[in-house]
């Protein structure tokens, strides 16, 4: 009988066990949500599964956004080789001409998209303030979310160990 409540104990402190576990790793999965790029070709970010993806919630008259672009860029420089991609999405608010021109003018090397109905922005939590940014990792899980400009060391750090990752 003893042994009966020992096992019987033990099985309710592992269950206890497995689900803190679960709880405390299990990360959100991103949302799957259309978007048109500026050339007019139409994905999804279901299409980023596999790499390493930023998406990062902006508008060309955010001071802080404009100011953080540069590292963007050379963020998505560095690690795009190895499977990292970066996904600008242009606030509703944000006049699409001043988005087109920012961007030309720039040279944006990632994907851009402009989010004219706000549908992007709620599916990822209802983004209201710039920048605000959501890493995710190759499985599609939400790793981290920025609001205002990262640390960049950090998450270069971060990406690192995510491209790592199999």
């Amino acid at each position: 009988m003893k042994l009966i409540r020992h096992l019987a104990a033990t099985a309710v402190v592992l269950a206890i066990g497995a689900a803190a576990f679960v709880t405390l790793t299990d990360k959100p999965l991103a949302p799957t949500v259309p978007y048109t790029l500026l050339d007019g070709s139409t994905h999804s970010t279901e299409q980023l599964r596999g790499q390493v993806v930023l998406v990062n919630f902006w508008a060309t008259s955010c001071v802080t956004c404009v100011k953080e672009m540069p590292e963007l860029i050379a963020t998505h420089e560095k690690f795009q080789s190895r499977g990292y991609q970066t996904l600008a999405v242009a606030m509703s608010y944000d006049p699409p001409a001043y988005v087109v021109n920012f961007v030309e003018t720039r040279k944006l090397p990632f994907l851009v998209t402009m989010d004219l109905d706000g549908s992007i922005a709620r599916s990822f939590g209802d983004v209201q303030l710039t920048p605000t940014s959501v890493l995710i990792n190759k499985r599609g899980e939400v790793v981290k979310r920025y609001l205002g400009e990262p640390d960049f060391e950090e998450l270069h750090a971060l990406v690192g160990e995510l491209l790592a990752e199999s």
